[in-house]
């Protein structure tokens, strides 16, 4: 008889666990879902969360809630979804500060790359490099040309240590050659103001921050940061036209604490992809110079890998560290 029951045990779970996995996938979500933004409310990122937040709550049925969890440069709300319960229900917007922050920070209790499981894609946009007027370049090649003849003469602002327009503009930096001072400030708005007034020379900067100025002439755009110009830009060109294979951008998607089930991974990625494909989210993304970026949970997990394999790189290069 000991042995019999002793079988029965062995052979139950097999049977049970896969049943009560799918039961749990097929009603989820049950409840609202909570999405953490890692950003003080009101920026681009933070836009970008609840307009695709809206989309994908009416394809689920089901309210997502956002939570913004700013500080320590996204560390704060990133790692509190690292120690959530894998159930589908804290979800983090991620970016490439996360990617950043991997080599960055050396002190942190969890790690992007492995206690965040890539949920989906959802889009990338370049930095616009735009200067004040007064410096004496049109061009991206004429800035390259002035700032090897000027040395210790150019400063360049960013939204803060490890942001991605200062990682941008350090591997400006290392493909070029140059040793332009960075200087970052806490937030873009204070470095924008420092560029109008003269005394930094260059930002790399995003499209909501730069165009209004670019438009009405009070800064001047040289290059975008991305592959191929920005249809907003048609008329400005890319930086690797001139530095080939340079490349920095922003980029957001949705992440889950790591062992959460495939199922409900699978099942949020295919309702955040068929949200992306509506015209009017691509739209509305589209205003912010952002061009949406779709795939597979693996095809996702791919791409940060490969930000961060890029960024360790710069960050070891020009050997930043945190406040």
């Amino acid at each position: 008889m000991a042995g019999e029951s002793f079988c029965i045990r062995r052979s139950a779970p097999p049977f049970r666990l896969p049943l009560l996995r799918l039961a749990h996938a097929d009603t989820y979500p049950g409840k609202p879902i909570r999405l953490v933004v890692p950003v003080p409310p009101g920026g681009t990122f933070d836009i970008v969360a609840r307009l695709v937040a809206q989309a994908v709550s009416e394809r689920l049925n089901q309210q997502i809630v956002i939570e913004n969890r700013g500080g320590a440069g996204t560390n704060i709300g990133t790692g509190l979804v690292a120690h959530a319960a894998p159930d589908g229900y804290t979800l983090l917007l991620a970016g490439s500060p996360g990617a950043i922050n991997e080599t960055l920070y050396d002190n942190l209790d969890f790690s992007f790359a492995r206690d965040i499981a890539p949920v989906a894609s959802i889009e990338r946009a370049a930095l616009i490099v735009v200067v004040n007027p007064s410096l004496p370049v049109k061009t991206i090649a004429e800035f390259l040309a002035y700032a090897k003849a000027n040395p210790g003469k150019i400063n360049m602002g960013s939204g803060g240590i490890g942001s991605t327009g200062h990682v941008a503009g350090a591997l400006f930096n290392m493909m070029a050659d140059l040793k332009i001072a960075l200087v970052p400030y806490r937030g873009e708005a204070p470095a924008m103001t420092d560029l109008l007034a003269g005394q930094v020379q260059i930002v790399f900067t995003t499209p909501g921050s730069a165009m209004s100025y670019v438009k009405a002439g009070t800064l001047r755009a040289l290059a975008v940061t991305s592959v191929v110009r920005m249809d907003v830009l048609p008329d400005v060109p890319t930086v690797a036209e001139i530095l080939p294979d340079y490349e920095a951008t922003s980029w957001a998607g949705i992440g889950a604490p790591a062992h959460t089930p495939a199922e409900i991974i699978d099942k949020l990625n295919r309702e955040i992809n068929a949200a992306l494909a509506e015209p009017k989210l691509k739209a509305q993304l589209a205003n912010f110079g952002a061009i949406v970026m779709t795939g597979s949970p693996a095809d996702f997990g791919k791409f940060i890998a490969r930000e961060i394999d890029k960024w360790a790189k710069v960050v070891r290069f020009a050997n930043i560290k945190p406040e």
